[in-house]
């Protein structure tokens, strides 16, 4: 295993202080549970000389609880990249600036990404400091297969682009992804999301993990269909992340190769958009892709026979 506890030498033991060196500092913190900080955390934020978070009166009384006292200024999605000079500076001064998320590990579905990278791109200090995750500990509640598994952050709101952002990922399966799928969602949103992978992925085995580390955490474990009705009759309160297994490895795949092979066959009787149509609803791939890769094959007719009848042709 990577890290092995019976390594004793002395890079391995605890430092005779937490606080972080100078630079950004990345901190998780608890997705529910206070007590699941770890000390370096602490120690980080109270040696800080600046917190950076979504929220600074959700951050606020975090550190109240632990009886920090830190200047706080806020980073989101809608001024991170006009605070990114000013943060640059003051590592560049040699301070210690934190950033953290609302909960759990800052930049999974949270603000940070593009001031990670101004910091590397300027060669400043950076550091992480590792704590909770909802993806990762509800992916070990769940019972699906650890290894691989993706992480698909909260899906699309509107359903339409919902729906096409699955199918695009079930596409991906037919080719040859093998993982175990993971979103966050809005508990409004749940029912009507687990009924939208349902419809394109069917009776997967799948989990919905709610309120993880809270008092009143719940691991539901079904098939989607299931888990889809349950919750339209209950809607669920609290944070939630929905995993869905792998696909059966028996299931046929669809290669780029076949896609080509059913295309060829269908153009030399139908139009090019019927023959898309046609091998869409077969393969379960999206009509925009499978049409656009149809046009590719007859040349960019559409009309009646695109292709000759007889054999396909050479590659």
């Amino acid at each position: 295993m990577p890290d092995d506890a019976s390594d004793a030498s002395p890079e391995h033991l605890p430092a005779k202080s937490n606080a972080p060196p100078a630079g950004l500092v990345l901190v998780s913190t608890p997705i529910g549970n206070l007590a699941d900080l770890p000390p370096r955390a602490r120690d980080a934020l109270a040696a800080a000389d600046l917190v950076l978070c979504e929220d600074t009166s959700h951050t606020a009384r975090l550190l109240t609880a632990l009886g920090i006292h830190a200047r706080t200024e806020p980073l989101h999605e809608y001024n991170e990249d006009a605070r990114i000079p000013a943060v640059l500076s003051r590592l560049a001064a040699g301070q210690t600036i934190v950033l953290v998320s609302d909960a759990g590990t800052p930049l999974v579905s949270d603000p940070g990404y593009r001031l990670v990278r101004a910091a590397i791109a300027a060669e400043l200090p950076l550091t992480a400091i590792p704590g909770p995750n909802a993806a990762v500990t509800a992916l070990v509640l769940s019972g699906l297969p650890p290894l691989p598994f993706l992480v698909l952050g909260f899906p699309p709101p509107r359903q339409a682009a919902r729906v096409a952002g699955f199918q695009r990922l079930r596409a991906a399966e037919q080719a040859g992804l093998c993982a175990t799928l993971i979103w966050y969602e809005a508990p409004h949103r749940l029912a009507e999301t687990l009924a939208d992978l349902a419809n394109v992925f069917g009776a997967r085995p799948a989990a919905v993990a709610r309120e993880l580390t809270k008092r009143f955490e719940e691991i539901r474990r079904a098939p989607l269909p299931t888990l889809a009705a349950s919750y339209a009759a209950t809607p669920p309160r609290g944070e939630i992340t929905i995993l869905i297994g792998p696909p059966d490895p028996n299931e046929p795949t669809t290669n780029a190769t076949n896609l080509d092979t059913q295309l060829l066959a269908a153009l030399t009787t139908h139009t090019t958009r019927d023959a898309a149509a046609l091998i869409a609803t077969a393969t379960g791939l999206p009509r925009k892709h499978v049409y656009a890769r149809a046009l590719a094959l007859a040349g960019g007719k559409e009309g009646q026979g695109a292709l000759p009848p007889g054999p396909p042709p050479r590659a």
